[in-house]
């Protein structure tokens, strides 16, 4: 390979772990401070500023020794320092966990600007690389344009892949650890490659301990768990998220990313958790009386987790079709090995739930949609035209249920949503779980009324035969009903309808988590 090619190739490399540590330190941030578009729009930006920051400073040092020696050695500090990051952000990541698992806002928010600014060495470095490669390809300058633009398109090419394999290839199969580890160790590999090759193997062999290095860490540490939560029994990532399962007595708990809910539970000898999965099973009982569990012949559950509401339905209405849509199918294997969730009425489908139940071929008599990553509601499951598909997939007596989150005080999130449904479907009733920030939204296919619901529940408690845990789930509903909020002559402030065009969910939880804080709401938890 001649000295230019290998320069391209170097570009390639360079520009493909570039992109590689920016898609995993959204995975490293993720399991402590989630996923949402505010730590997404935070790694983006202040990449970008450290780009800005090496573009400028390549091109200066370029300028001043644009020499190969130089090239390559800035190469190889910028490969080591994005391998060491993961080792050096763990301590600050799991000081980051127990605050979040105690809400220390003030530990929460240093824990997250200090990561992101351990980044700023390694980007920074990697910055440098394309236009300190123009200055050493440039022979006459009447091709400048030409040579700057084969190396930006090499470099570009290379953050294409590198913005699938760390994804879709990597963190699945070794862990964000190891992903930083592998992309830095092989650009280390290749520049020392490259300074054996243009200046002489004893600078080359100089740096052999960056190499090995990077490989005691990965043998020392890089196994090391995530997270040190008392109970931990398990943790893996997956391309979606870092899953934990906490045993607590007998209880079993599936825990995502940052950990602040709780989306699957398990006991083997119970079923009553007092949660919001229980809530679905009262849904069809809005439907005009008499109407009894019988009627009820099949389930969709956007949002399936380890199968908790799978669980409950099956023992409350006998074992009906239950299709259940789970996006990350980590989190179905693990329902399966640690929470039970081998029910064989259960179809567990691993599918973004809106684009599975859009291609169902089957009408169902409940749809639950419970797909939260806390404390963000996915956006696309919040939409007009969203509803309108699980409405055109409920039998003609189908119910709707949808789990939304709230904070003391401010509705905005339940009455968007209450608003949106409300232009599908023709009634709706609401219900706070008590003892959480959940409400559950009920929407009826057909035409009902709150008196029907009272009728079945009067009946339903006649009933020897019914279900502990259906009974339960209708008595904590009528008496936690709220009014639909968007109905009648002088509707909720918050009544706007949420489009695919115009879904603005994050800002909206945003602003009452934000808020929340403002108001002393962490101190009253604590």
């Amino acid at each position: 390979m001649t000295g230019q090619r290998y320069l391209h190739f170097t570009v390639f490399i360079s520009g493909m772990t570039t992109l590689a540590i920016e898609l995993s330190a959204s995975r490293l941030l993720g399991y402590v401070f989630g996923t949402s578009n505010l730590v997404w729009a935070s790694i983006i930006g202040l990449m970008l500023v450290y780009l800005t920051l090496g573009y400028s400073l390549g091109g200066r040092l370029a300028d001043r020794h644009p020499e190969e020696a130089v090239f390559y050695r800035l190469l190889a500090w910028g490969a080591l320092t994005s391998g060491v990051v993961p080792f050096l952000a763990r301590p600050v990541l799991r000081a980051a966990a127990d605050a979040f698992d105690q809400l220390a806002i003030g530990v929460l928010a240093g824990s997250f600007t200090a990561v992101l600014v351990l980044f700023i060495v390694p980007v920074t470095l990697l910055g440098m690389i394309s236009p300190f490669a123009i200055r050493l390809a440039l022979s006459e300058t009447d091709q400048a344009g030409r040579v700057a633009g084969r190396i930006y398109a090499i470099s570009t090419l290379g953050s294409f892949f590198g913005t699938f394999l760390p994804v879709l290839l990597l963190i699945p199969l070794v862990g964000v650890t190891f992903t930083f580890l592998i992309f830095g160790g092989f650009l280390n590999l290749v520049a020392l490659l490259g300074l054996w090759r243009r200046v002489g193997r004893a600078a080359a062999l100089k740096r052999l301990w960056m190499p090995a290095l990077l490989g005691g860490l990965a043998l020392l540490w890089g196994q090391g768990n995530l997270k040190n939560t008392p109970g931990q029994v398990y943790e893996t990532e997956s391309a979606y998220n870092y899953l934990q399962v906490l045993e607590v007595g007998e209880f079993r708990y599936l825990r995502l990313n940052e950990g602040q809910g709780i989306h699957s539970i398990y006991h083997p000898e119970q079923l009553i958790y007092n949660g919001p999965w229980m809530q679905v099973l009262a849904a069809p009982f809005f439907n005009p009386a008499p109407y009894t569990p019988e009627h009820v012949e099949s389930l969709a559950i956007v949002g399936l987790a380890a199968g908790t509401t799978a669980r409950q339905a099956t023992a409350a209405f006998g074992p009906l079709p239950i299709d259940g849509f789970e996006i990350d199918p980590a989190i179905i294997r693990v329902g399966e090995t640690y929470f039970g969730m081998d029910l064989p009425n259960l179809n567990p489908i691993a599918q973004d739930g809106r684009w599975g139940l859009a291609h169902s071929p089957r009408r169902y008599s409940i749809i639950s949609v419970d797909a939260y990553r806390p404390p963000y509601i996915p956006w696309h499951l919040t939409t007009r035209e969203f509803f309108q598909i699980v409405y055109d997939h409920l039998t003609p007596d189908g119910v709707l249920v949808i789990n939304v989150g709230r904070a003391p005080g401010d509705r905005r999130l339940i009455e968007g949503l209450a608003a949106t449904i409300g232009t599908v479907f023709p009634s709706l009733y609401v219900m706070d779980v008590p003892d959480t920030f959940n409400s559950i939204l009920y929407a009826t296919r057909q035409p009902t009324r709150v008196e029907d619901f009272y009728a079945n529940y009067q009946a339903l408690q006649m009933q020897a035969e019914a279900s502990p845990l259906l009974v339960s789930a209708v008595t904590r509903a009528i008496a936690n009903l709220h009014p639909d909020p968007c109905a009648g002559a002088e509707p909720a402030a918050g009544c706007q309808v949420f489009t695919d065009d115009r879904a603005p969910i994050e800002w909206i939880t945003n602003n009452m988590v934000l808020n929340y804080i403002l108001g002393g709401g962490v101190e009253e938890l604590q």
